[in-house]
């Protein structure tokens, strides 16, 4: 019998939405509660319901099975909200699933939030040994990898300061090489990545290779396709919490990317879609338009296109900048842009006050060639602090039809089409010998 490193069996995780939060309480407050329990009990018999069955609830995850063999890379993909985080916090343990069950053969070790498992009090060499021991390993281990660590991090200067005082940027960097380089059987990843550039993103990537050739397990959620495809051979889409498709990455891409699981056309953010770290900036609305300002889930590269994004601060933010990087379906990058670019429009805007806000993108015609594209939108201030990222946030299509070389019957590969400027001249055989 072939052995499983992971096998997940009707897994489900269920919450309650609007469940009130309690304070301390003191130990008066559960004697009181202890002595009242029966007549709650026979109250809430009398009227054939209780509290808990009038909360409404929500099941983040339900349903999902599927296995995972030794050295096995598998790619999980799904727009926001399809219960992507929720599976890997089951694996995790870091959370108890409502219903089903999920088996793990081996030592997992887990990157699902920035610094995850770290202590803001201590030091990123305290750190190091603390991850070390929970995930079970012996000093010496620890100590033969340490330098390891510290270098692909690159916080060899700072590995004895608080890693409360770290950037967002080398929190990250420690908590990836921690995770990584201590040996877990089993390795879970989720969209972290995006905090960092795109060299550390590579560094990570090609870690996470070394790491699935040696015979070790990874779990990789990300909405970057060209990293799901370029790590992963099996893949599982998830949609609101239930498993659409477990297939080839190949496969599993396509399905995703034909079915419409990514916003198209237009993005409206719910309140409770909105990180707590975004504060004091909160997104509205993303949406492309055509020439006549009208949403559009398909325009003509032969016409100029509109990305504008809408958003509130709630606080005055000095040196905010809120840009988009637009990539193929693929994941392949084909620009990134900020709307403080221009060194007037960043010093007009140097602080933006509390209010509402548009930031307008004009892409010119005959500059894209025709396919899918996902616009990510950005709003951080530089080397400070990122408040906001959404990859994939929407989708929309270009039609090729009146671009360059139309007339040609074929497809041109690059997600850029330009009219470039060509001169035709005859040369005679008298200006040849000259």
């Amino acid at each position: 019998m072939t052995e499983i490193a992971i096998r997940v069996e009707d897994l489900g995780k269920q919450y309650r939405i609007g469940e009130q939060i309690i304070g301390y309480r003191t130990l008066r407050d559960t004697l009181v509660d202890i002595a009242a329990a029966p007549f709650r009990r026979l109250s809430s018999g009398i009227r054939g319901s209780t509290s808990i069955e009038r909360q409404e609830t929500i099941w983040a995850l339900r349903h999902v099975s599927f296995e995972v063999h030794p050295g096995d890379v598998l790619g999980i993909i799904g727009r926001n909200g399809a219960g992507k985080s929720t599976l890997l916090k089951l694996l995790s343990r870091i959370t108890e699933p409502t219903e089903g069950i999920a088996s793990i053969r081996g030592r997992v070790g887990s990157l699902l939030e920035v610094g995850t498992g770290f202590h803001p009090e201590l030091t990123g060499r305290e750190n190091i040994f603390l991850n070390g021991a929970i995930l079970g390993m012996k000093r010496v281990e620890i100590e033969r990898r340490f330098d390891e660590i510290v270098g692909f991090a690159e916080v060899e200067k700072f590995i004895d300061t608080p890693v409360k005082r770290y950037s967002s940027g080398m929190y990250l960097r420690l908590a990836f090489a921690v995770a990584a380089h201590l040996e877990p059987e089993i390795l879970l990843v989720d969209e972290v990545l995006a905090v960092g550039d795109a060299e550390f993103q590579r560094k990570c990537l090609g870690k996470m290779s070394d790491v699935s050739q040696q015979g070790r397990t990874v779990l990789f959620v990300s909405h970057n396709m060209s990293a799901i495809l370029n790590l992963t051979k099996k893949a599982i889409v998830l949609d609101e919490g239930c498993l659409v498709l477990h297939t080839s990455t190949e496969e599993a891409v396509d399905h995703y990317l034909a079915s419409g699981f990514s916003q198209t056309g237009e993005r409206l953010w719910r309140a409770d879609e909105i990180p707590f770290t975004a504060a004091p900036f909160r997104p509205l609305a993303l949406r492309v338009l055509d020439p006549d300002q009208r949403v559009a889930e398909t325009l003509r590269s032969s016409e100029p296109i509109t990305l504008e994004f809408d958003y509130t601060l709630d606080k005055a933010i000095t040196g905010l900048r809120v840009g988009i990087v637009l990539m193929t379906n693929r994941g392949e990058y084909v620009f990134t842009s900020f709307d403080t670019d221009a060194l007037e429009q960043f010093e007009n805007f140097s602080m933006r006050q509390p209010g509402r806000y548009r930031s307008r993108c004009h892409i010119p015609a005959d500059f894209l060639n025709g396919g899918q594209y996902t616009v990510t939108v950005i709003a951080s201030a530089f080397r400070v602090k990122r408040y906001f990222r959404e990859d994939g946030a929407l989708t929309f299509n270009v039609d090729s039809t009146g671009s360059p070389g139309a007339h040609w019957p074929e497809s041109r590969p690059g997600p850029v089409r330009p009219w470039l400027d060509w001169q035709i001249e005859e040369i005679s055989v008298d200006d040849i010998v000259a």
